[in-house]
Protein backbone atom coordinates (compact mmCIF):
# COMPACT_ATOMS: atom_id res chain seq x y z
CA UNK A 1 0.00 0.00 0.00
CA UNK A 2 1.37 3.42 -0.90
CA UNK A 3 1.74 6.24 1.56
CA UNK A 4 -0.33 9.40 1.61
CA UNK A 5 2.60 11.41 0.26
CA UNK A 6 2.96 9.05 -2.71
CA UNK A 7 -0.77 9.22 -3.36
CA UNK A 8 -0.71 13.02 -3.14
CA UNK A 9 2.23 13.29 -5.55
CA UNK A 10 0.45 11.04 -8.05
CA UNK A 11 -2.88 12.87 -7.69
CA UNK A 12 -1.27 16.29 -8.16
CA UNK A 13 -0.02 15.26 -11.59
CA UNK A 14 -3.62 15.67 -12.76
CA UNK A 15 -3.97 19.38 -13.75
CA UNK A 16 -7.58 19.61 -12.51
CA UNK A 17 -6.70 18.10 -9.13
CA UNK A 18 -3.65 20.38 -8.85
CA UNK A 19 -5.73 23.48 -9.58
CA UNK A 20 -8.23 22.60 -6.84
CA UNK A 21 -5.45 21.66 -4.40
CA UNK A 22 -3.63 24.94 -5.04
CA UNK A 23 -6.84 26.85 -4.29
CA UNK A 24 -6.97 25.15 -0.87
CA UNK A 25 -3.22 25.08 -0.19
CA UNK A 26 -3.31 27.57 2.68
CA UNK A 27 -5.96 25.56 4.52
CA UNK A 28 -4.00 22.34 4.01
CA UNK A 29 -0.78 23.99 5.19
CA UNK A 30 -2.44 25.21 8.40
CA UNK A 31 -3.93 21.78 9.06
CA UNK A 32 -0.63 20.02 8.41
CA UNK A 33 1.29 22.45 10.63
CA UNK A 34 -1.14 21.77 13.47
CA UNK A 35 -0.92 17.99 13.03
CA UNK A 36 2.89 18.12 12.83
CA UNK A 37 3.17 20.28 15.96
CA UNK A 38 0.82 17.98 17.88
CA UNK A 39 2.62 14.82 16.75
CA UNK A 40 6.08 16.29 17.43
CA UNK A 41 4.99 16.83 21.03
CA UNK A 42 3.56 13.30 21.21
CA UNK A 43 0.11 14.69 22.00
CA UNK A 44 -3.14 13.00 21.16
CA UNK A 45 -6.15 14.95 20.02
CA UNK A 46 -7.59 14.29 23.48
CA UNK A 47 -4.47 15.78 25.11
CA UNK A 48 -4.79 18.91 22.98
CA UNK A 49 -8.49 19.06 23.77
CA UNK A 50 -7.74 19.06 27.49
CA UNK A 51 -5.18 21.86 27.05
CA UNK A 52 -7.45 24.08 24.95
CA UNK A 53 -11.01 23.32 26.01
CA UNK A 54 -11.81 22.57 22.36
CA UNK A 55 -13.58 19.24 22.01
CA UNK A 56 -11.61 16.30 20.65
CA UNK A 57 -14.33 15.93 17.99
CA UNK A 58 -13.73 19.51 16.81
CA UNK A 59 -9.97 18.96 16.73
CA UNK A 60 -10.55 15.84 14.64
CA UNK A 61 -12.83 17.76 12.27
CA UNK A 62 -10.23 20.51 11.89
CA UNK A 63 -7.49 17.98 11.15
CA UNK A 64 -9.75 16.19 8.65
CA UNK A 65 -10.59 19.46 6.91
CA UNK A 66 -14.31 19.25 7.66
CA UNK A 67 -14.34 22.10 10.22
CA UNK A 68 -13.23 25.62 9.39
CA UNK A 69 -11.97 27.07 12.68
CA UNK A 70 -12.13 30.74 13.54
CA UNK A 71 -8.94 32.72 13.99
CA UNK A 72 -9.61 32.74 17.74
CA UNK A 73 -9.81 28.93 17.75
CA UNK A 74 -6.57 28.59 15.76
CA UNK A 75 -4.92 30.92 18.30
CA UNK A 76 -6.19 28.73 21.19
CA UNK A 77 -4.79 25.65 19.45
CA UNK A 78 -1.40 27.33 19.04
CA UNK A 79 -1.37 28.31 22.71
CA UNK A 80 -2.33 24.75 23.67
CA UNK A 81 0.67 23.57 21.68
CA UNK A 82 2.90 26.04 23.52
CA UNK A 83 3.33 28.08 20.37
CA UNK A 84 2.59 31.55 19.10
CA UNK A 85 0.42 31.97 16.02
CA UNK A 86 2.03 33.99 13.24
CA UNK A 87 0.13 35.03 10.13
CA UNK A 88 1.93 36.66 7.27
CA UNK A 89 0.88 38.38 4.05
CA UNK A 90 3.18 37.50 1.18
CA UNK A 91 3.15 38.77 -2.39
CA UNK A 92 1.79 36.28 -4.91
CA UNK A 93 4.08 37.54 -7.65
CA UNK A 94 7.67 38.67 -7.20
CA UNK A 95 8.15 42.41 -7.75
CA UNK A 96 10.33 43.31 -10.68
Amino acid sequence: MSSYREYKAKALKNPEVKKEYDALEIEYDIIQAMIDARNNQHLTQKDLSERTGITQADISRIENGTRNPSLAMVKRLAEGLGMRLKLEYMPTVAKQ
